[in-house]
């Protein structure tokens, strides 16, 4: 072999490992461009395969790829809590004003409050909550995903009604008897322990369980904010206010019978059967109840007749209707439903009004009357 030649093999074998580390970077890089660059190759004569350990390498790489992507994708579950942090407490965590536990202290997080995490230092969140701003030791806390899974179990769902007349039925169908009706803007907790059922969403009406279409409402979690020390101060004050003030409410008018002559009774009687007279009994007293409890209320009228007849209040008292089933005598469930109200008996709840079932009005339904 003479010198010319063995100096254009050596060439040649430059330039085909050139090519050929080439090759390599394109097929770690995508999978087409390494079988385009490989088709080239083989046209040109100079590259014929790749090599088992480079094609190993190849798929090991994707697979790592996709993997990682996959990690990273499942970090957080739920990006809106990326950033969010709640204190993982029982009862509250102090905030205090610098990163350090002897720093003074400006405020609580209470079980179910989340704050924005702005910052980290030196084992503390430097956190934003409501009119907080300051620093919760990462000890007592949980972020992100964490976070959510907590709040999810602390904190209450509701359903909030998103139109008038939204009925809460006692089971997942359209058929099911009505337990309550919702106005517009009114919130149920949200039972999260009831099986799911596609299309309803299981809430809390009366201690029970009932149903609502999850076509007109909107279910979201209540979170609370952290609270400033005048804050806190200023809540205890009010709740001890109001707290008093229910106190001698209650003393006042503690369900106490009012006095009501035979004939106050058979007027009750007489209106409770021109409203009600062919519900059920408990619907029955319900009405009486509403005219006793504005006797009491202090902004009606401070007598059965005075209630009953008041202007624009009772449309059959207005038409005589009324006066005259008082002069025939009252049936017998609607004098037994009067004396009930006027004894005390309050079925309502303190109620003062009602309205018809298909007035799409929110409150307690009994019978087709709904109270509120």
């Amino acid at each position: 072999m003479n010198t010319i030649w063995k100096k254009r093999m050596v060439q040649g074998s430059a330039v085909a490992l050139s090519l050929m580390a080439m090759t390599t970077t394109s097929v770690l890089g995508t999978r087409g461009g390494a079988d385009a660059s490989l088709a080239g190759l083989r046209t040109a004569g100079i590259v014929t395969t790749v090599s088992g350990m480079e094609a190993k390498a190849y798929a090991n790489a994707d697979v790592q790829k996709s993997e990682v992507t996959t990690v990273a994708a499942a970090k957080v579950a739920n990006p809106e809590w990326e950033n969010r942090l709640m204190a993982n407490v029982d009862e509250f965590l102090y905030v205090r004003a610098a990163a350090n536990p002897e720093a003074d202290i400006v405020g609580k997080m209470r079980k179910g409050d989340v704050a924005d995490v702005t910052g980290e230092e030196n084992g503390w969140y430097q956190i934003s909550s409501g009119n907080v701003t300051g620093f919760v030791s990462a000890d007592y806390c949980v972020v992100g995903d964490d976070a959510f899974t907590l709040a999810s179990t602390v904190c209450k769902t509701y359903a909030k009604a998103n139109e008038g007349g939204i009925r809460i039925r006692k089971e997942a169908n359209a058929d099911a008897a009505i337990l309550t009706v919702l106005a517009q803007g009114d919130v149920a907790e949200v039972n999260t322990e009831a099986a799911e059922v596609t299309g309803w969403v299981a809430v809390i009406s009366g201690g029970t369980t009932g149903y609502v279409s999850g076509d007109y409402v909107t279910v979201s979690m209540k979170t609370g904010s952290a609270i400033t020390i005048e804050e806190e101060q200023e809540a205890i004050a009010a709740q001890k206010a109001q707290e008093e003030a229910k106190r001698r409410q209650a003393v006042a008018t503690q369900n106490a019978a009012i006095a009501a002559s035979c004939d106050e009774t058979t007027l009750l009687a007489a209106l409770i059967q021109s409203e009600a007279g062919n519900e059920c009994y408990e619907g029955q007293v319900a009405v009486g109840a509403v005219v006793v409890n504005r006797v009491r209320s202090g902004g009606y009228p401070g007598s059965v007749q005075g209630v009953v007849y008041q202007s624009g209040q009772f449309t059959p008292a207005g038409s005589g209707r009324v006066a005259a089933i008082a002069a025939a005598g009252p049936k017998a469930s609607c004098m037994q439903a009067a004396a009930a109200a006027l004894s005390g008996y309050d079925n309502t709840g303190g109620c003062l009004s009602f309205r018809p079932v298909s007035s799409g009005r929110g409150g307690v339904v009994i019978g087709n009357h709904v109270f509120f």
